[in-house]
């Protein structure tokens, strides 16, 4: 069952969602901006990120619609080890076959993040996560037009009844300290700071001091 104000209704994803999800999460990859700001190619960005919640687990996908135009999403992972060893087994060797054959587009911003990337995770500059406490995790994307209308706040209480529903015992997050308003949205749920890491990842994106941030909420 979805739910509804008089503008927004809040929905189980269909696979007919699809395109818009992917937009969506490119159009505001980068702190709110397309992720053409540090990628060259979307689709390089949506297969590596996204595929796995659109084409293996959308049944613990959400979007909010308006006037029949998704607006923003909800795409969850009921186990986070599950999505690790679906991305290890296909969505990674697919990625890279498509990269081989050219198929995506990799220019100075594509190689700087991906050394970037490599970078971060040397320095340890990801947070951790104690995934038998927290197994399920979320990303969640609002077009910009539908940001504080209580679209984040319908698309989370969604999932998170889904996953009560099925006695997942936590569910966990990762963000950063620049998303201010989502991690507002967040404590108010009832999310806490696991884990926070200063990091040099967003150099080339964003001035000054950033985290990288993992909040939980225990669901039991």
């Amino acid at each position: 069952m979805g739910t509804a104000t008089s503008e927004l209704t809040i929905r189980p994803y269909e696979q007919a969602d699809r395109a818009a999800v992917l937009r969506i999460a490119a159009d505001t990859a980068a702190f709110g901006a397309p992720v053409e700001v540090f990628l060259d190619d979307r689709r390089l960005f949506c297969d590596a990120v996204y595929r796995y919640y659109v084409d293996y687990e959308p049944e613990h996908a959400w979007v909010a619609v308006a006037a029949a135009e998704v607006t923003g999403f909800l795409v969850g992972c009921a186990d986070t080890r599950r999505r690790d060893r679906c991305i290890a087994r296909r969505i990674a060797p697919a990625a890279a076959v498509n990269l081989l054959r050219g198929r995506y587009r990799v220019g100075r911003r594509t190689v700087r993040h991906a050394c970037a990337e490599v970078a971060a995770a040397l320095r340890r500059e990801f947070p951790a996560v104690d995934l038998a406490a927290y197994p399920a995790h979320l990303h969640i994307n609002l077009d910009a037009r539908w940001r504080g209308q209580g679209a984040g706040r319908g698309l989370m209480e969604a999932y998170l009844r889904q996953l009560r529903a099925l006695a997942v015992p936590g569910v966990h997050l990762r963000t950063t300290s620049l998303n201010t308003a989502a991690v507002a949205l967040y404590t108010r749920l009832g999310f806490e700071l696991l884990d926070a890491r200063a990091t040099r990842l967003w150099a080339q994106v964003a001035e000054g001091y950033v985290e990288n941030r993992c909040y939980g909420l225990r669901l039991g």
